[in-house]
């Protein structure tokens, strides 16, 4: 049974997140936190698995939940909603150790999902597109596509995603804690496995197949 932890300031979206995860026969919220302050002292008594934790909080925000947990050297797996498509935050959350960046809005599936990979070690970093790639992505057609595309690794799939956000090879390679050289390969491989010559038409494949 995965354990889970709730920090959310909002009383109907913490309660509701708990009646849906009941539904889940292998996901329990062992307690739930009001705040991020409020969040630390319960996560000391409950033990989670997993931890969701809303970005915008009074008292403690998430972001500050997160430099709390990496000053104290806890690895807990957290996973970060939000209502907005907040890059910011997305990439302090990363930075500070999130495993996972989810919409609100996220269906039930896809909550649980999320769930059950970060509590088995993965990530699931799940951007929406951002407007600034939105405006380019009419003028940017497709280019031919090879007869078998390649199956994106976990990690490719997960640089993919940030991609489709808009972030450079530099503030990926910093989110990810790898190397830009490194994250530079990746991407050649990417664009390889998809077909396509840069990362604007990446993008274009990534919602096509459904990636994002």
């Amino acid at each position: 049974m995965i354990r889970v932890l709730i920090v959310e300031d909002q009383t109907l979206v913490r309660e509701g997140i708990e009646k849906l995860l009941d539904l889940a026969d292998d996901i329990t919220v062992v307690d739930r936190a009001i705040d991020g302050e409020d969040g630390l002292q319960k996560l000391r008594q409950s033990s989670p698995d997993v931890v969701l934790l809303d970005v915008r909080m009074p008292k403690m925000n998430g972001i500050e939940f997160l430099e709390s947990l990496q000053k104290a050297g806890d690895p807990t797996p957290t996973i970060l909603l939000t209502t907005f498509d907040d890059d910011v935050a997305l990439l302090s959350g990363i930075r500070l150790g999130a495993k996972g960046y989810l919409l609100k809005d996220v269906s039930l599936t896809k909550l649980t999902e999320a769930i059950r990979l970060v509590a088995g070690g993965g990530t699931m970093i799940n951007p929406v597109v951002t407007e600034r790639l939105r405006r380019g992505l009419t003028t940017a057609p497709l280019s031919a596509s090879p007869d078998y595309e390649e199956e994106l690794t976990p990690r490719e799939t997960e640089i993919l995603r940030l991609m489709t956000g808009g972030y450079s090879n530099r503030e990926i390679a910093s989110a990810l804690a790898l190397s830009e050289g490194t994250v530079k390969n990746y991407v050649s491989n990417i664009l390889g496995k998809l077909g396509v010559r840069d990362r604007t038409r990446a993008v274009l494949k990534a919602i096509e197949k459904g990636y994002v």
